[in-house]
């Protein structure tokens, strides 16, 4: 009786262990609101508070051929960002180590070359083992599910958090068909 009780009594208690293990899973993201990151300054950030607004997010780099579209970006955030919208830069250095500078080299080239004044964030990978998990969020939820390709692909998350779009780095950010898609979901 006594050995049945200590059984007992040992299986009550890894069973409360394992409840409380159990408790400690994350569940799988189901928005981009469900993350949080650095920001290019160190700075942790809960994708939350971005709950109701239509994000544009992008990998960027800074010695890049597309490296102009930074023009581009700061006037789509200057153009839309009082109707909700918020560009994200995500610097990169997976597409032929064209973003090789620290956090103080990326800010520096960014705001004396492009006057970037949208959120940018510390350098991610977008693919393989060390791919952001907001990467791999972005790319499965998004029709085209293929890995980023190269620097300034851009994504368009609704307000709900949710992929709306995904192009590819040739389509500039002031393409009609990225504006098309910026509007409706500002829209919503």
């Amino acid at each position: 009786m006594k050995l049945f009780l200590a059984m007992t009594m040992a299986f009550v208690g890894i069973s409360g262990v394992c409840a409380a293990a159990e408790e400690t899973v994350k569940k799988p993201a189901t928005s981009v609101h469900d993350f949080k990151l650095q920001s290019l300054d160190g700075k942790d950030v809960d994708l939350s508070k971005y709950k109701d607004k239509v994000l544009l997010v992008v990998n960027v780099a800074s010695e890049c051929g597309a490296t102009p579209q930074y023009s581009q970006l700061q006037q789509m955030h200057e153009k839309y960002s009082g109707k909700g919208l918020v560009v994200m830069g995500f610097p990169c250095n997976q597409f032929g180590g064209q973003e090789p500078g620290d956090a103080g080299q990326i800010q520096k080239f960014c705001s004396a070359n492009y006057g970037v004044k949208f959120p940018m964030f510390a350098k991610i990978d977008v693919n393989g083992d060390d791919q952001s998990p907001l990467y791999d969020f972005l790319k499965t939820t998004a029709k085209d599910h293929s890995n980023i390709g190269w620097n300034f692909e851009k994504f368009i998350v609704g307000k709900d958090g949710k992929v709306a779009a995904r192009f590819k780095t040739r389509t500039k950010p002031d393409a009609p068909e990225i504006v098309q898609v910026l509007e409706e979901e500002l829209g919503k």
